[in-house]
Parts: C-alpha cells; structure tokens; sequence
C-alpha cells in the first residue's frame, strides 16, 4: 500500500509559530501576574483615594451623594487637624507652666464691633445734663412711682390676651384693660388723669406682635418693637423685683435701657429674690425673669419665671405713635443700616 505524503504549505506553518509565540508571550506575563497583581491593586487604590489639587471645591462634584460624602471627609480631616493643633498647644502650654502666653481671644462680632461715636461714657458732664432733663428724671429722683396700663389691639387673638396677663405678673401696679374700639388719643388723657406713668400697647400686624411702650411723664415719648420668641412661664410673686439692665452702650440704646428701668419700682424687694433683666445683645434685647435660690453659701440657683421675649426697635418717636405725621428721633432702616454685620446702634 502506497503511503502519499501531503505537503504542508508554509502559510499554516507560519500560523502555528505565531500561535506558539503567543502563548509563550501570555504564559510570561501569567506567571509574573502574580507578582505585578498587587502592584496595579495599590496603584487602582492610591488613584481612588481622594487626592484633590489645591484650588479643588467640593462644589465642582455634580452628584449629590458623591458631593456630600466628600464633604463630610474634608469636614473630618479640618476637625481633626484642629483638634490636633488644640492638643499640641494644650502640651506646650502644661510645659511651660507660669511662663505661658496668654490664651487668644476667640474673634467675635462683638468685640469686633464697630465704633460708635455715641458710645455714652458715665463720666460726660453732656449725659450727666441730659439724665437730669429728659422725661425719666422724675422717676430716678423719686419724685414719681411707676404706674402702668397694659392694653390690646381690638379684638386680639389669645396668644396676645395671655401675653398681656402675664406681662401685668411681672410688672409691678400694673392693671390690663381691653380697647373696646378707643382710639390712642382718647385713652392717652385718660391715663394722665388716673396718673398713669406708661401706656403699653401689645397690637398685632400680619400675625406678628408689636410691643409699643408710651411715656405719659414729661415730654410724650413712644419706643415701637417686635416681638419675637414669645413662650410663657410661671407665675411670680407679688415681690417688686431687681432690675438689670446690661450693654445699652449708645445714647439711644441709653435712654431706651431707661425707658425700661422705670416701668419697675426703685425699692426692690430682696425677701422675694427676683430679678428681671434686659439684656442687649446685636441690637435685640432679651427679656428674663429670674428667682435665685441660695443652696449653700458657695452655691446659687436660678429658677425662670414669667413670660420670656425678645424685643428688636423699629422707631423711637416723639408724642404719641403716629405713622403719618409723628416726628421721629430714630427709625431702623433695615437695608440700609443692618448692611454691616458688626455696626450696632444700641
């Protein structure tokens, strides 16, 4: 039997090297892939962690949840370098003892406030004039004593009827009577008659409280606030209360402090151990009634009564509140004069 031999034709031949060629070319780069697999891992890491250029802003990242995560990562990170920075300076300081620095004052809007050329020193011969003068000097004389009327807009809602009852609790001689349709002008001779010293007015606007206080002594005075985080407390005692007025700096924020001071009574009643405060703080001044209760002879305790509020001027006007005709000595223009933050007028 005859055997034939079949010619293979160097096209296949080729063909076959190039496929040998090329599996010893995968099976070197097989065997130094394990090697090289960690390598590419920790490169694929170090290119996923965040590695930002210097002018890089988180919002530049268009989806939202990727945005708030990087947020939060760079919130951590400056919270840890701060607290680190506060713990170095802590060890620095215990090292060295007495001979320290002195500890930075924190900057904040009040004592980077500015100057105000009406700040009021005690010691002005001009202010000594002025508090011996102006419509409240009867009352720190002594030659008066408070005697308020508390009244309404006509037809108040309840939240203003309460506010005004409780209001009367924390003042002293002080009575709350009801409009009933009276107009300002024909309560106000009234009042002088009965001799009533303050006339306030708590009147709603757009369902927002208006605390008016209306001077009846000497010269007619009217301060218009808002009212603002109204909540109500306890009842008080009778006890005439302590009165503290705190940062009225300014010639207005002077005679609006004692405006409020002489709605109270100069003989304080210390058996009842209550005081009310004024306090000034950006031109809002913040009501609290207070008793204080003596635990031992190091320790004091504070209990809050009375209704709690925040009052923010909007004018001071001569006479009484007239929005047409009135003469006012100061009115707020908000975008005016609150375009700077740490300008302050009381």
């Amino acid at each position: 039997m005859d055997i034939t031999e079949i010619p293979v034709s160097q096209d296949n031949q080729g063909k076959k090297k190039k496929n040998k060629k090329a599996k010893k070319k995968s099976g070197s780069q097989e065997g130094n892939g394990e090697s090289g697999g960690v390598e590419t891992k920790e490169e694929k890491m170090e290119k996923s962690e965040p590695a930002f250029p210097p002018t890089f802003s988180v919002s530049e990242i268009k989806n939202k949840q990727r945005r708030h995560l990087m947020f939060m990562k760079l919130k951590q990170e400056k919270r840890k370098q701060k607290m680190q920075i506060k713990k170095k300076k802590k060890k620095e300081r215990e090292a060295l003892g007495d001979k320290a620095p002195p500890k930075e004052v924190p900057k904040t809007i009040e004592n980077q406030r500015v100057y105000d050329e009406t700040t009021v020193d005690p010691e002005d011969e001009e202010i000594a004039f002025d508090e011996g003068t102006d419509e409240f000097s009867a009352y720190f004389n002594g030659l008066t004593n408070p005697k308020v009327l508390i009244t309404t807009s006509d037809r108040p809602r309840g939240r203003t009827v309460r506010f005004c009852e409780q209001l009367a609790t924390v003042i002293p001689n002080a009575h709350v009577y009801y409009r009933r349709g009276l107009a300002l002008k024909r309560i106000i001779p009234q009042c002088i008659a009965r001799n009533f010293t303050y006339l306030i007015v708590i009147n709603e606007d757009r369902k927002m409280v208006w605390f008016s206080v209306i001077s009846l002594m000497g010269r007619l005075h009217t301060s218009r606030s808002v009212v603002y985080d109204y909540r109500r407390g306890k009842d008080p005692t009778e006890h005439s209360p302590e009165v503290i007025l705190n940062n009225f700096t300014t010639r207005l924020g002077h005679s609006i402090g004692r405006q409020f001071a002489a709605l109270f009574p100069q003989d304080p009643q210390f058996v009842g151990r209550q005081v009310a405060t004024f306090h000034n703080q950006r031109d809002f001044v913040f009501f609290r009634f207070h008793r204080y209760i003596f635990k031992n002879e190091k320790k004091v305790g504070i209990q809050e009564l009375g209704p709690r509020f925040t009052l923010k001027l909007r004018s001071l006007q001569k006479g009484t509140f007239d929005s047409k005709f009135g003469e006012y000595e100061w009115v707020l223009k908000r975008h005016e004069m609150d375009a700077c933050r740490r300008k302050f007028h009381l």
